[in-house]
């Protein structure tokens, strides 16, 4: 049993709803979706009427964040409400990790499965499978259900990276067993595609490959989620979309191609919105049948990635991730503030917005509070209701470990400020032209502005820390480390007491080029194993 207390009876009331008017719960996690992706957040190349209309029924959130600028770490924090820093997670996770969720570790999964809801997750799934390495002929199991969905639909890494199959609660979809996958060999049934890897990586399983058609996932996806939410009846559901939308490669249906005004990275995005208002028509309608409210969040598991599709798209006059500096993987703000909106009819203010600091680890908490439960202890998570509800002036979260694909720069944003414990952003490092283009060495293409670089180059006479006013300087143009040293004396000693809590086991996730592993702590994990 996971560590779950119910709230006192008077409490209970005070705050939430009772069992009978618990809503069902659907929350959309985007893929690389970048802070300016998105039309109500400013994108003028790509039109998202149905994530707009989310914002004008529901509430908008400006300084919300993913626990990570990377994906699997990212997803481990919105699972668990907890920093993935604390169990060595640094990086995307491929095709031979386990399970880095502990089977007795409380999600948002199994917290609402306990409270009664019927739970399910559908898409990218990026968090390992089974105890060691899967053999992807027999049950993926521990895997989703063992950490609290009882439905899966699942991509099982990413849509880059092999094996590019489903599988269906632990097995994979269409698989003949006289067919079996194998790594490595021949015959290889995976299509190769521009910004996609690993297609030599397995070979057989050639019907399971053929139902995977890379310019269907976002259709086979919205299909699969339309039909579970039509199978509920008047149960609370809890429905977690993973799309895989707009991760690279750059795959919309034929209807989307040509639609946006940036290329295949836009039209990406009409085919993620058109996902978003297909889930939530479908997810009101069954509410609306069965007596229940329905509650939608929108958000993306990091911030947009310059990959060669997204430097077409800024070539176009499209800006990823707005007016923020840095992209997917670092720890400057656009690695990781993303779109964060709610919508839950006649409790969120509709068409409200704020500028107080929230974290996707906060959902853990929120959800339990919204359901009458205390969180799990020993995690990250706080809840944000009073702040989805519009109750509070002042922001509930006062600090945030903000986290990169670098150990080196476990960041710190407390009320308006950022700091950062190393040069530059810890996320990619290359030049304009490669795939993994990003860091100091973009703006050098990008021209925005920042006091330490030159020529996409850090000065040799810059400060080895920085700090920023994000308050008067979003965009990250000013470092005031020598203007407030006391300041940095102070979350300088919040980095180092964090980087004391990484958990004494090996890295998980891989690491860019240039970026530095976390190191091996004696501490042991907050994390339960």
């Amino acid at each position: 049993m996971k560590s779950i207390q119910l709230l006192s009876f008077g409490f209970f009331f005070a705050v939430s709803v009772s069992a009978k008017q618990a809503p069902n719960i659907v929350l959309i996690n985007a893929d690389d979706l970048g802070y300016g992706d998105v039309s109500c957040y400013g994108a003028s190349k790509i039109q998202t009427p149905n994530i707009d209309r989310l914002a004008a029924d529901g509430r908008r959130f400006t300084d919300a964040h993913s626990s990570s600028a990377v994906c699997s770490p990212s997803r481990f924090g919105l699972m668990t409400g907890i920093y993935p820093s604390r169990v060595n997670l640094w990086g995307p996770l491929g095709s031979d990790q386990h399970l880095v969720i502990p089977t007795d570790q409380a999600t948002i999964g199994s917290l609402l499965q306990e409270a009664g809801y019927r739970t399910a997750i559908i898409g990218k799934w990026h968090l390992g499978l089974t105890q060691g390495v899967a053999d992807y002929n027999k049950p993926l199991v521990p895997g989703p259900k063992e950490v609290g969905f009882g439905y899966s639909f699942i991509v099982p890494t990413v849509n880059s990276g092999p094996p590019f199959v489903f599988a269906e609660n632990g097995l994979v979809v269409g698989l003949d067993p006289n067919d079996p996958i194998k790594r490595g060999g021949k015959p290889n049934y995976a299509k190769k595609l521009p910004e996609k890897g690993g297609d030599k990586r397995f070979s057989g399983g050639k019907k399971a490959h053929e139902l995977y058609d890379d310019f269907r996932i976002g259709t086979k996806l919205a299909e699969q989620s339309l039909k579970w939410i039509n199978m509920q009846d008047d149960k609370p559901f809890f429905l977690c979309l993973m799309t895989t939308n707009i991760h690279h490669p750059f795959t919309p249906a034929e209807r989307f191609q040509g639609t946006s005004q940036c290329g295949a990275y836009g039209d990406f995005v009409h085919e993620l919105d058109w996902i978003v208002g297909e889930v939530v028509k479908a997810a009101e309608a069954r509410g609306k049948a069965n007596g229940r409210e329905t509650l939608v969040i929108f958000t993306s598991d990091n911030g947009g990635m310059l990959n060669m599709t997204g430097q077409k798209a800024w070539t176009a006059g499209h800006r990823l991730n707005g007016d923020l500096l840095g992209y997917k993987f670092g720890a400057w703000e656009g690695g990781h503030r993303v779109p964060f909106i709610v919508k839950w009819p006649g409790k969120v203010p509709a068409g409200s917005e704020t500028n107080n600091l929230v974290s996707q680890i906060d959902l853990l908490a929120t959800f339990a509070e919204i359901i009458g439960q205390t969180a799990p202890t020993g995690v990250d998570s706080i809840s944000q209701l009073d702040e989805f509800l519009g109750r509070n002036e002042k922001p509930l979260r006062k600090d945030l470990i903000v986290l990169s694909n670098s150990s080196n720069h476990i960041s710190v944003r407390t009320k308006k400020w950022l700091y950062l414990p190393a040069p530059g952003p810890g996320g990619f490092s290359a030049k304009w032209g490669h795939h993994l283009t990003g860091g100091v060495a973009a703006l050098a293409h990008t021209k925005q502005a920042n006091s330490n670089v030159e020529k996409g180059q850090w000065k040799a006479d810059a400060p080895r820390v920085q700090l920023y006013d994000l308050e008067n300087d979003l965009g990250q143009s000013t470092n005031l480390a020598r203007k407030h040293p006391e300041l940095v004396k102070q979350l300088q000693q919040t980095v180092d007491r964090h980087r004391k809590q990484i958990a004494d086991v090996p890295r998980l996730g891989w690491v860019a080029p240039g970026n530095k592993a976390a190191p091996q702590r004696k501490k042991k994990s907050r994390v339960k194993k």
